[in-house]
């Protein structure tokens, strides 16, 4: 291999393979396209292989171009982390965070709490992207994102995974639904009634389906949507019952003059967890951030 590739040519790697295309990955860095792809030409000659492949999402990275990406990862990330340890000397905590959370936690406390960082830190830039807890575990794994937060459910195994917060499920419903006077339910109590299901293959949903087929039952809902304010809309016209985080829902449930009972189940509190790689891992920014979402989560216990 000839002479080193330089932090400027993996970052426009990254970015291409985060954008999925040259002209997106060239406007997030302030270039021209053709600049970008002599960059990435470049250094495809000189290791012998391609490295970019168009797929049917866009431009993806070649199994050459994954390893790739990773070390890119590290080696920009190390680099970011190195300038903020160092710059953190003269002006205090600095530099970015990249977070990643479930819906659930950023319906709940997570936005308040990383406000509340953002006070006590001007200098750090943080971002903080909504995406299932599979995904957000994932991107912390492959050094896409510094910290994610989700409920414990989600294999975060490889990770260092610190306890956050707590919320609990309940079924929500109209006043008038046959169910709304009872003080508890048990899951197998809804299963006779309409549903609403909310985001479809996520956390809440397979736990719900793995629990109804242990009590040798389906679940087939009358409705399907993205969001716990579309679940709680549907359910207050009357249209099924839906299953969210009692927390979360306490809002749209005071508005829409809806019913929420517990879920008188184990399974049924949540608690939510921050993942992260090794701490080593992390800049001063994302210390600090993880140190400030504990300090929260235990004060509110």
């Amino acid at each position: 291999m000839g002479r080193a590739i330089d932090p400027v040519t993996l970052r426009l790697f990254v970015a291409v393979c985060e954008e999925r295309n040259i002209a997106r990955a060239a406007a997030r860095e302030a270039l021209v396209a053709s600049a970008v792809s002599k960059r990435i030409g470049a250094i495809e000659q000189q290791l012998g292989t391609p490295l970019l492949v168009r797929g049917r999402r866009g431009i993806e990275p070649t199994p050459a171009g994954e390893a790739l990406l990773r070390q890119a990862r590290d080696v920009l990330g190390a680099m970011d982390r190195l300038q903020a340890e160092l710059s953190g000397f003269a002006s205090g905590v600095q530099g970015s965070v990249r977070m990643v959370a479930s819906i659930s936690a950023l319906a709940e406390w997570l936005p308040e709490d990383v406000a509340a960082f953002i006070t006590q830190h001007p200098a750090v830039r943080v971002s903080l992207d909504e995406i299932t807890g599979a995904e957000a575990v994932r991107q912390v794994r492959e050094g896409a994102a510094d910290i994610g937060v989700t409920w414990d459910a989600v294999d975060a195994r490889g990770l260092r995974v610190l306890p956050y917060r707590a919320d609990h499920l309940g079924v929500v419903m109209p006043p008038t639904h046959p169910l709304a006077g009872r003080k508890r339910l048990r899951f197998a109590d809804t299963l006779a009634h309409d549903w609403i299901t909310t985001a479809p293959g996520g956390l809440i949903d397979t736990m719900l389906r793995r629990e109804a087929a242990r009590l040798g039952r389906t679940i087939t809902p009358r409705i399907q949507v993205t969001s716990i304010e579309a679940s709680a809309r549907i359910a207050a016209a009357g249209l099924g019952l839906a299953i969210l985080p009692i927390e979360a829902a306490a809002s749209l449930v005071a508005a829409s003059r809806l019913i929420v009972v517990p879920l008188h189940e184990a399974w049924a509190k949540r608690r939510f967890v921050i993942a992260t790689r090794d701490a080593e891992w992390l800049s001063a920014a994302s210390r600090a951030m993880v140190a400030h979402l504990r300090g929260v989560a235990e004060a509110g216990a």
